[in-house]
């Protein structure tokens, strides 16, 4: 195990900055703050996606999605604008024929998944946003430090390295993990339920992004984060489980 940590230290350490990072927006906890380190990360996620779908130097995506995120600031029920900018790009493809269809994928991934994430803190405040931290970070340890250890078996073809044995230590971490810091207004068994199911979520998170980029054949999808790659290699699984804990809240509460 030490052995592991002592090899992953670059990794470890840039987890621990960013951490740091949104502890301090946690405790200002303010829509602006919130809104500004989503953003952040959204953008440099549309330019990683923009290289894996093939759509380098095409700036009408960040123009259109720059748009949607200031407009997402003032509007109540940020994904809904996931609508309104999917008939913006599909009447611009249908108008100029010539336009790539391609635009609207980084729209679907990544800007639907932090509409999403602005949307969960909107709605439940900033202790949702620790739920998800810590449940998607328990799965992806979970899985990194059980897989590393004991796995053998292998979770899936489009990502070799990633194990059941991984899969399922980090499912159960974040099962202990997700109740502790769940939302006061509903049951353990729900907080349990709902971790549980996120926590799958985010494997397959990670699994469509190593997807994407065995499709571009590259390694990772940015350089941005020293031993982790880029912003999209570091929140896939948040991307996926945003969009699957907003649903079961509001099944739930």
């Amino acid at each position: 195990m030490l052995k592991i940590i002592s090899e992953s230290s670059t990794r470890i350490k840039t987890a621990l900055v960013l951490f740091f990072v949104f502890i301090l927006v946690s405790y200002f906890d303010t829509l602006f703050l919130v809104w500004l380190f989503f953003g952040f990360f959204m953008i440099a996620s549309i330019s990683e996606s923009t290289k894996l779908f093939g759509l380098e130097h095409n700036y009408i995506i960040y123009q259109y999605s720059c748009i949607i995120w200031v407009a997402a600031y003032f509007y109540p029920n940020p994904m809904e604008l996931v609508f309104v900018s999917l008939i913006v790009i599909a009447s611009i493809i249908a108008y100029k024929k010539k336009t790539n269809p391609k635009i609207i994928l980084p729209l679907l991934y990544p800007l639907v998944s932090f509409l999403f994430l602005l949307s969960l803190y909107t709605e439940f405040g900033m202790q949702v946003l620790w739920w998800l931290l810590f449940i998607v970070a328990g799965a992806d340890t979970g899985a990194y430090f059980v897989g590393k250890s004991i796995g053998k078996t292998k979770f899936s073809e489009t990502s070799p390295k990633k194990t059941l044995e991984g899969v399922v230590g980090g499912v159960i971490l974040a099962g202990i993990l997700g109740p502790l810091f769940a939302l006061n207004e509903i049951s353990y068994a729900s907080a349990l339920v709902i971790s549980l199911v996120v926590a799958v979520s985010s494997v397959f998170g990670d699994l469509f992004e190593s997807y994407l980029k065995r499709e571009a054949d590259v390694k990772d999808s940015g350089t941005i984060l020293p031993g982790h790659g880029g912003v999209l290699d570091r929140t896939d699984g948040y991307l996926f489980g945003a969009i699957i804990m907003l649903v079961l809240l509001r099944v739930v509460i």
